[in-house]
């Protein structure tokens, strides 16, 4: 589990700020209604300038450049009506208990939608779900995580295992305005050191080592403790534009799209990605030192981080040069669509393979939307490519999410072509794929409290040479999964 009860207990402290108490205070980044001026006795109340929004209506949509101006911290978005299709109102965001107030924050790092924050310092649309309960302290704006997966695993075949584990995260973010921006401390853990070093049974995954000597190989290795303790400033440069600075040990450089758990997508499954180590490895770096200009609409980022794979210590914080560099570039063409191009060069990340550089090379789109009432569809697209020794090795993922009401129904699509599944120090590249669909049932226990129950199916397809190994060509696996979950 990515938890620890006394992050736990201190997050769950920062999220009970008295919310009579919140109201009054004015929370930067966010439209507050002003009270009107009295009325004639027994004449209707005026409602408040956005109260359409805060009732549930959608929050602003697409205009061209110079017509909807961006707010700076702590001035109020102005409320659009409504976007609409054959009559109908169409809402790009499911509306929660605090979707109103997120889709009103500007992000910590630019004058934009908090909403449009990802992992690290990656953007996702605008239009991506809200998570996290929030509150106020004085000037400073609070929000707690968390989720924590229950899991039964089962992986098919002669390399296959079982194994019941736990996994999920907590997090805390604290931020206050700072000049005409913001700072911003975020905090994430993980209880995956709990799993052990061989981490748990995934059939095609392969990738770093969790125990010093062997490589985990159909095996997904287990996160650190910390995942996440980083600190943001940024300055706004104008209406639309900013510029940031991001330093964490550990944290997320400027590569590839948001970290899986992350993605809305797919966030909802248990179960890593076969690609994780081309796509999105580096959300936990022990090192990383980011700079970024945001202009409206786009964002370009560059890293120097320590690229090294975490090794077999899961609890401790490492240290290293920062001496791998990335570079990103992401623009979100409309509140819907998110897409990214980056580049890396990662200095030794392999524990195992000391002097073998890596260069690699990421795309990805991600895209999030209501697709009617109450039904709320995501999707992501993502490529990665892993050079190294004279090699391009390729992969491929397509990940979706359809939530309605308490159910969400989530399904991912992946092709790697991975050199280590076998036993040998220069195997060929063997082209392997995956498709796994699951389900999960949401019941709300308490105001900021959910569990669920829900479980996936995996079908792999392994080529003709790799097929005795696995038993065949098509081995399965399958997951069934109890959650519960702050938000």
């Amino acid at each position: 589990m990515k938890v620890s009860f006394s992050v736990a207990a201190s997050a769950l402290a920062l999220a009970g700020v008295s919310a009579s108490a919140s109201a009054q205070m004015n929370m930067p980044g966010m439209s507050a209604p002003m009270p009107d001026k009295p009325e004639p006795k027994k004449a209707p109340a005026k409602k408040p300038p956005n109260a359409q929004h805060h009732a549930g209506t959608s929050p602003p949509g697409d205009a061209p450049s110079g017509e909807e101006p961006t707010p700076g911290i702590g001035m109020p978005r102005q409320p659009a009506a409504p976007e609409t299709h054959g009559g109908a109102s169409q809402m790009d965001h499911i509306a929660g208990e605090h979707s109103d107030h997120a889709m009103e924050m500007t992000g910590a790092l630019g004058p934009y939608p908090m909403t449009r924050e990802s992992s690290g310092t990656a953007w996702q649309p605008d239009t991506s779900a809200h998570q996290g309960l929030m509150s106020m302290g004085g000037n400073w704006t609070l929000m707690a995580h968390g989720v924590l997966n229950l899991v039964y695993d089962h992986q098919s075949g002669p390399r296959g295992d079982d194994k019941a584990f736990a996994s999920g995260m907590v997090m805390g973010m604290a931020r206050h305005p700072l000049g005409n921006g913001t700072v911003q401390f975020k905090a994430m853990v993980s209880p995956d050191p709990l799993i052990g070093p061989r981490g748990y049974p995934l059939l095609l995954a392969s990738g770093e080592t969790a125990n010093g000597r062997d490589r985990l190989i159909d095996r997904q290795h287990p996160h650190d403790f910390f995942m996440e303790l980083s600190a943001s400033v940024s300055q706004d440069l104008g209406s639309k534009s900013s510029a940031f600075l991001y330093a964490a040990l550990p944290g997320e450089p400027a590569f590839g799209p948001p970290a899986f758990m992350h993605r809305e997508a797919i966030l909802d499954s248990p179960e890593a990605p076969i690609t994780h180590h081309w796509l999105d490895s580096t959300h936990i770096s022990f090192g990383v030192v980011t700079g970024g200009l945001v202009l409206d609409r786009v964002k370009l980022e560059l890293s120097r981080f320590n690229a090294r794979e975490p090794d077999q210590h899961r609890w401790n914080i490492e240290t290293g040069p920062l001496d791998s560099t990335s570079i990103r570039l992401s623009w979100n063409p409309t509140r819907t669509l998110a897409l990214q191009g980056s580049w890396g060069h990662f200095r030794e990340p392999e524990q195992l393979e000391p002097g073998v550089d890596q260069k690699r090379w990421s795309a990805s789109a991600l895209w999030a939307s209501q697709i009617a009432p109450d039904w709320k569809l995501a999707g992501t697209l993502a490529w990665g490519r892993k050079s190294a020794e004279g090699h391009n090795d390729d992969a491929f993922a397509a990940e979706a999410s359809l939530k309605h009401a308490a159910w969400t129904l989530f399904g991912r699509a992946e092709m790697t072509e991975n050199r280590e599944l076998t036993a040998l120090e220069a195997g060929p590249a063997y082209r392997v794929g995956k498709f796994s669909v699951g389900a999960i049932r949401d019941f709300k226990v308490a105001d900021h409290l959910t569990v669920g129950a829900g479980a996936l199916f995996a079908l792999n397809f392994v080529s003709d040479g790799l097929a005795p190994l696995y038993g065949g060509h098509n081995p399965t696996g399958a997951m069934a999964f109890f959650r519960v979950k702050l938000d």
